[in-house]
């Protein structure tokens, strides 16, 4: 385990309450892989049945849903220092509903979720640490995908747009961001049309609501309804 890994690790939510100077005997004892994979490559395909849980090391990856005619909807990107996986891997033989594929290169740290799931093992006495930090992450990810359900819930393109950005923006704690999407990944992971959803922006952004360029955005106070 390369020391720049270590340092990842240590600011990941799952080894919160570990002391950096014992992660890497931790990983050990948990037998943790790396992996790397190319831009586009699948890492996890629809109805694998895992065991593991993927942190990114380094690159990102999207979690992709697609329906039995081939349309895609994006649930999530995952950056550096985040987890995937791991709902379906506390499952047992539960098929995966979702592809995991890499958004760029990525490195990825592989954890069987078994090996902490078994109390049987003591893993340096911080298992009670690696429970609690792994159904912290897991109740984190069902308040996100709540809130997708709210931006998709909204009736039209502005919106579910307008709902978005207001919560990235809330999420940075300023009214100037930038997203994880380029133009037709946020219209994938909003359920809309790529043009009509550059249509909208190219309006909102004529009536001084918001100003973009690329995946940057600046929120104007203002916005009549």
């Amino acid at each position: 385990m390369q020391s720049q890994d270590i340092e990842i690790l240590a600011e990941n939510p799952l080894f919160k309450g570990i002391p950096k100077s014992n992660l890497e005997q931790v990983v050990v004892r948990l037998e943790m892989s790396k992996k790397k994979y190319q831009k586009n490559e699948i890492i996890y395909h629809t109805g694998d049945i895992v065991d593991e849980l993927g942190i990114v090391l380094e690159g990102s990856a999207f979690i992709i849903r697609y329906d039995i005619w081939g349309g895609q909807n994006i649930l999530a990107r995952v950056e550096k220092g985040e987890v995937f996986g791991e709902s379906y891997a506390c499952v047992e033989k539960e098929p995966l509903m979702v592809d995991v594929t890499a958004a760029e290169d990525i490195t990825v740290l592989f954890l069987n979720v078994g090996r902490v799931l078994h109390l049987e093992h003591n893993f340096c006495g911080y298992q009670s640490h690696l429970l609690r930090n792994l159904l912290a992450i897991m109740a984190q990810k069902n308040i996100l995908l709540s809130g997708k359900m709210d931006h998709l819930a909204q009736r039209s393109i502005r919106e579910k747009v307008l709902s978005y950005l207001s919560f990235q923006a809330m999420k940075n704690e300023n009214a100037e961001f930038t997203i994880p999407f380029d133009r037709q990944q946020l219209a994938d992971y909003l359920s809309v049309d790529r043009s009509a959803l550059s249509r909208e922006l190219s309006k909102m952004k004529q009536e001084k609501i918001l100003t973009y360029k690329k995946n940057h955005f600046i929120l104007y106070e203002n916005i009549e309804s």
